[in-house]
């Protein structure tokens, strides 16, 4: 499987889904709350965002907080799924672990059962899982085709070494997204240094635009 060069933007509402859109912006990550990193949005604005005709990922995070789930959660986090491929989004983006840090792959293998057809990226529970390079591989076998990470540092950029290994091992296999304090003065930088060919960033109250991650990115090929 080849990937082409993409600029996904995070956004928590829809103006930002507009902006991201006019901007270029190749696909969408859709969510609510941005301010505890995002959980699952309503019905209304995934409606509302999937009829614009931008490809839609959607967050599926049920609350804020941990990356363990309990069955009761695990359920919601079903249905949520099943109304956003209902609703025709592109792809969901979905994530657990186990208390001590691994992969649940009991939970993920229920959900991308559920995505079947879908686009599948794991979020960045990754980014606190214990064993990074076992994980990779997991997620890998579990069926899902995009991984967003930081390289399990704070930032894109200050997980560039990470990130390289990830994507050198990941191949064809699996797409490596970076994502992570992304802007315009180091998308190019993230994407030559790690060999990725997709970058995630989002909107936010710094004056960058959507127009300027798009000319990075374009600037990185």
């Amino acid at each position: 499987m080849k990937y082409e060069l993409k600029l996904e933007v995070c956004c928590g509402d829809m103006q930002s889904v507009l902006a991201a859109k006019a901007g270029g912006a190749n696909r969408i990550e859709l969510c609510r709350a941005l301010d505890v990193d995002g959980l699952t949005p309503s019905k209304e604005v995934m409606e509302e965002a999937i009829g614009l005709g931008i490809p839609v990922q959607v967050l599926i995070r049920p609350r804020e907080g941990n990356f363990v789930y309990n069955e009761a959660e695990v359920e919601s986090m079903i249905r949520d799924i099943r109304l956003a491929k209902r609703l025709g989004a592109n792809g969901v983006v979905i994530g657990a672990l186990k208390p001590d840090g691994s992969i649940d792959e009991e939970t993920i293998r229920y959900l991308v059962e559920a995505a079947k057809g879908l686009s599948i990226t794991f979020h960045r529970a990754f980014d606190v899982c214990s064993q990074p390079l076992e994980a990779l591989e997991q997620i890998i076998a579990l069926g899902c085709h995009r991984l967003l990470t930081s390289g399990q540092a704070a930032t894109a950029e200050q997980g560039i070494p990470l990130i390289k290994q990830l994507v050198e091992l990941a191949g064809e296999r699996l797409s490596i997204m970076p994502g992570s304090g992304v802007n315009p003065e180091n998308a190019c930088k993230i994407l030559s240094e790690t060999g990725a060919k997709e970058i995630h960033g989002s909107l936010r109250k710094d004056g960058h635009t959507d127009a300027e991650l798009v000319r990075a990115v374009v600037n990185a090929t």
